[in-house]
């Protein structure tokens, strides 16, 4: 009976330290409509109609939403039960020419290694209540955090073009008649109406997104089955093989990992006692399934491409309409116009892929200035929204070539990424407890930011050598293959910025004191 009472106590003790993280520092929602100024107004306007109003400012203990963590796996179930996560996989035959067991382990493998940080940093957000950029201030300082919030506004509009132009393909799939441009502005406009207002809005909408997806998918998965037509394309040897796998594997990675610069963007108004493994397993089992599930999918119909004679249906639907043409061939010849009702859905799925690059993107657009902190969130986010539109439109008859460069790029950065914040949190802040979360608007006491970006160079230099791109082959990536080598620069990248900045920032922590 003691030691119950002994481990209720603590647990109690446990609760009630969390709760009393430092609040200094936090805003609340009254004071952004305080004053005459246009910020002021449109604020005041905003919260009018539930708009939300908040931006990177910490969020206080008092204003966390009670919710359950049920919404934090369900957001992320949404945002990859879509039919980009399914072209990911697509791209293994077509594209690197690999075979299907071989795509199965690395597709498990790569997505188990991506999908680790972003569960990781979704843990910050009940605890701190900060943003995945503010955050980032802890690790990159108050000026070298700019840098970084650049790459992920260029990450998040490349990553919703991307989506678009796949969802406009589907679109186009349906009767052939509906011209790329028109999709891209139809799929572009109802993610803007979602995350427009914001947080919560965002979170209801992908409770839900999820279970029209994936009851799609498994009619894909249970037409393209009984059709008999899945190769099982046998697994190559050599280098050959292995440089393939390697940049297909970083592919993957990038997908995976893509979420990580904005994970506690998600969990910063969850009550700040939350379990942090409870999080991390929430996040974690959102992730994996869709990713899993949805990739492995898209690789064993792409299977079917692999005769290119004139009476293949899955190989012309590809070369004439990509993914969405790929995904035709399955469905419309045996459901007829319910199968062009699922290409119209799936299309519509892409809105749960570019809600939180979308939200998110406006946050970091906040993070480059005080004058960018100063306009509201929703007028970035609309903004953001013209810009993505603008680049898919001419991006739409470019978009394996688009995917495929842009996932690598992705894992390049944020490789360098992981690699300072993982090695800050474990070697100089040792854990939670080593931060001050009260200190996030004060540039004297956060990082000088010289070993972040020094690192950054480091690990852009693996990046360089390890890479292979159309364009540039890397001298390590050339080992890793024959002709157009492996890539492995965000192999190389994150090792080289973890080992360089753990060794600098000691130097830098002893000159300057924090």
């Amino acid at each position: 009976m003691s030691n119950k009472v002994d481990i209720e106590a603590a647990k109690q003790h446990t609760i009630e330290s969390d709760a009393s993280v430092n609040d200094e520092g936090a805003v609340a929602t009254e004071t952004f409509v305080i004053g005459d100024s246009w910020y002021a107004k449109a604020q005041r306007l905003a919260g009018k109609y539930g708009v939300e109003q908040r931006g990177i400012e910490r969020v206080p203990n008092s204003e966390r939403l009670n919710d359950g963590m049920s919404q934090i796996g369900s957001l992320w179930l949404s945002a990859n039960m879509v039919i980009s996560a399914f072209a990911i996989g697509a791209l293994a035959y077509p594209v690197f020419r690999i075979g299907f067991i071989d795509t199965i382990l690395l597709i498990t493998f790569f997505n188990l290694l991506g999908v680790i940080p972003v569960c990781f940093f979704s843990t910050f957000g009940p605890r701190f209540g900060m943003r995945q950029m503010v955050l980032s201030r802890f690790y990159f300082g108050w000026y070298g955090v700019k840098i970084v919030a650049f790459f992920n506004v260029l990450t998040c509009l490349g990553w919703s073009a991307v989506n678009v132009i796949v969802g406009a393909q589907l679109l186009h799939a349906v009767n052939g008649k509906m011209p790329g441009w028109a999709g891209i502005i139809v799929i572009a406009a109802v993610t803007l109406i979602v995350t427009f207002f914001g947080y919560k809005i965002v979170h209801a909408y992908e409770r839900i997104s999820w279970a029209p997806s994936l009851v799609i998918f498994l009619i894909i998965l249970g037409v393209f089955a009984h059709s008999g037509d899945f190769q099982n394309i046998p697994m190559g040897v050599g280098k050959s093989e292995a440089g393939s796998a390697l940049s297909f594997g970083a592919s993957v990675f990038g997908f995976a990992t893509g979420w990580t610069s904005i994970a506690a963007d998600y969990t910063v108004y969850q009550p700040v006692n939350r379990p942090r493994r409870a999080v991390f397993a929430w996040t974690f089992a959102g992730l994996i399934f869709p990713l899993l599930f949805t990739q492995m999918l898209g690789a064993a119909v792409a299977t079917a491409t692999s005769t290119n004679d004139g009476d293949n249906p899955y190989y012309q639907g590809y070369e004439s309409s990509g993914i969405g043409g790929l995904v035709a061939a399955v469905l419309v010849p045996k459901l007829g116009g319910f199968g062009e009702f699922c290409l119209v859905i799936l299309a519509l799925s892409i809105i749960a892929n570019n809600c939180p690059n979308i939200y998110s993107v406006s946050l970091a657009l906040q993070m480059l200035a005080s004058k960018t902190q100063r306009v509201p969130r929703f007028v970035w986010t609309f903004c953001a929204t013209l810009v993505y539109v603008a680049i898919a439109i001419p991006g739409y008859d470019h978009f394996t070539t688009v995917l495929e460069h842009f996932m690598l790029l992705i894992a390049y950065w944020l490789a360098i990424y992981e690699g300072v914040s993982i090695a800050e949190h474990i070697f100089f802040k040792r854990g939670f407890g080593g931060y001050e979360p009260e200190h996030y608007m004060d540039k004297d006491q956060l990082p000088v930011g010289f070993a972040a970006l020094m690192s950054f160079c480091f690990g852009v230099m693996g990046v360089v050598l390890g890479m292979s791109q159309v364009w540039f082959v890397g001298p390590i990536g050339k080992l890793c293959g024959t002709e157009f080598g492996g890539d492995v620069g965000f192999e190389l990248a994150f090792v080289f910025t973890f080992s360089s900045y753990t060794v600098m920032r000691y130097f830098e922590k002893r000159r300057f004191g924090h």
